[in-house]
Formats: C-alpha cells, sequence, structure tokens
C-alpha cells in the first residue's frame, strides 16, 4: 500500500467527530487494540457506539495516513507522525496561540 499524496491527506477539520476523537484517544493511551479504543468511545457517547463503526473509522484514518496498523498475535492502531502533528496544530488552534493550519500542510 502507498502512503497517500498531499491531496489524500485531509485535515483534522475536515474529519467527523468520531475520526478526531479516536485520534485523541490514542495520543492519550498510545498503542491499543480496537476492543479499548471502542469501549472508550462508549464509554463517552451517550448513546453508545457499534464496534463495527469504530473498527471502519480505524480504517479510514489509516487511509488517510493518521493511523498505523500492526498485526502480529493481536492488531494494534497507533498514531502516525502525520496525525501528532495535526493534533498539536489543533490543540494550538483551540487555545488560540497557533494560526497554521491543521493537518501540517502549510
Amino acid at each position: 500500500m502507498s502512503s497517500p499524496t498531499e491531496s489524500d491527506t485531509i485535515s483534522l477539520a475536515d474529519l467527523s467527530a468520531t475520526h478526531r476523537d479516536l485520534l485523541w484517544i490514542l495520543s492519550q493511551t498510545g498503542p491499543s487494540e480496537s476492543d479499548p479504543l471502542h469501549q472508550t468511545l462508549a464509554d463517552y457517547y451517550t448513546d453508545g457506539i457499534d464496534q463495527a463503526r469504530v473498527c471502519d473509522t480505524l480504517e479510514e484514518l489509516i487511509e488517510h495516513d493518521y493511523v498505523t496498523k500492526q498485526t502480529h498475535q493481536t492488531t494494534e492502531y497507533r498514531l502516525t507522525e502525520l496525525a501528532r502533528r495535526a493534533l498539536s496544530a489543533r490543540q494550538a488552534w483551540q487555545a488560540g496561540t497557533d494560526t497554521a493550519t491543521e493537518g501540517g500542510n502549510e
């Protein structure tokens, strides 16, 4: 699988809340399997969230180069450097300390 081109990578601002929440959880917990990610989101969302939706969302984040998947005996998801930079830029934007664009596409 080739990595996305700059035009394939979308800004964090263009992602759904579920996408951003998964990225945030991974930034706080480090590499994780899908079950703990699902449980964290299910605990947070008042209406819950379907496990299949979490898996689909993770696959979409992989397609946008925000998450990688490593499979050995278990499948583990982790943030990419692009995701770390995008989350950092978003936090700065939310705090009002930075006018740089999100996603590292400056």
